[in-house]
């Protein structure tokens, strides 16, 4: 007989993973550009974004990276805030219809329903209704965080099965002892799933809410500023998009990291 070999599991680590999908969207850019002969003010080169990154963002102004950072650190606060808002709304609204089903019932058709309304629709709105104040970014910000969380958690806290809920019972477990002990571990993976996707999304919400509002010092108003002078400058316009992606790359790593350490001695 003749003894098979143990196979042997090789994972990528996610800083490679992650370097190799950034040089493949970077060939994938100079290809497109290269097939369909785009010219500089349609797509320009990435060396020329880059490049861009280290001149004055206007005359004898700062660099265009120093006033990026700047205008990233300010969306992130608007967007932290947000994210910490649509989060907790997003997980008591999850355990309150997970516990109680005629609220499940009759009030989760409205909650799906509120993300039909387009976000460009609703951000005016709340703008007017607090008067233009910069709180109106963390609200559209948390608008667009709380579903998600909403959502998972109410299919995570309904994951457990049902003989172990019985078997809290059997314990004599209250409903506070339930939740805290069995329901929300069993939740936790999917409530770190819509995390990542909400912290995303609150960068989207805070960059949108910025331009209504009228706030010059994010990214909403540099895209909103870059935009405007495109045909002269659109790396500029490029390079404060990426910064914006970078924003939310940001975000979803840092949520991981919290899922990382939080799950590390939880079975999934």
């Amino acid at each position: 007989m003749v003894a098979a070999a143990p196979s042997v599991k090789r994972r990528t680590s996610p800083a490679l993973a992650a370097v190799l999908v950034l040089i493949a969207l970077a060939i994938i850019w100079e290809l497109v550009k290269l097939v369909f002969r785009l010219d500089s003010r349609t797509l320009p080169h990435l060396w020329d974004i880059l490049a861009a990154l280290g001149e004055p963002s206007r005359r004898n102004g700062p660099p265009l990276i120093a006033v990026l950072l700047e205008a990233a650190v300010f969306t992130a606060q608007g967007a932290v805030v947000g994210f910490a808002i649509g989060a907790v709304i997003g997980f008591v609204l999850g355990t309150v219809f997970a516990h109680v089903p005629i609220l499940e019932r009759s009030l989760v058709p409205y909650v799906v329903a509120s993300q039909t309304v387009p976000i460009l629709a609703i951000a005016p709105m709340v703008v007017i209704w607090l008067q233009g104040s910069w709180w109106s970014v963390p609200v559209i910000a948390a608008y667009l965080t709380f579903f998600p969380v909403t959502i998972n958690t109410l299919r995570g806290m309904k994951s457990p099965d049902p003989r172990a809920i019985e078997l809290m019972r059997s314990y004599a477990a209250s409903t506070w002892e339930t939740l805290w002990k069995l329901r929300f571990p069993a939740a936790l993976p999917a409530i770190f799933t819509a995390l990542k996707i909400s912290a995303t999304s609150s960068v989207v919400g805070a960059i949108i809410a910025e331009l209504p509002v009228g706030v010059q010092r994010g990214l909403g108003g540099a895209i909103l500023n870059f935009n405007q002078y495109y045909i002269t400058g659109p790396q500029r316009l490029w390079a404060a998009i990426a910064v914006a992606a970078l924003v939310g790359i940001v975000f979803f790593a840092v949520v991981s990291l919290v899922e990382r350490a939080a799950l590390r001695n939880i079975v999934r």
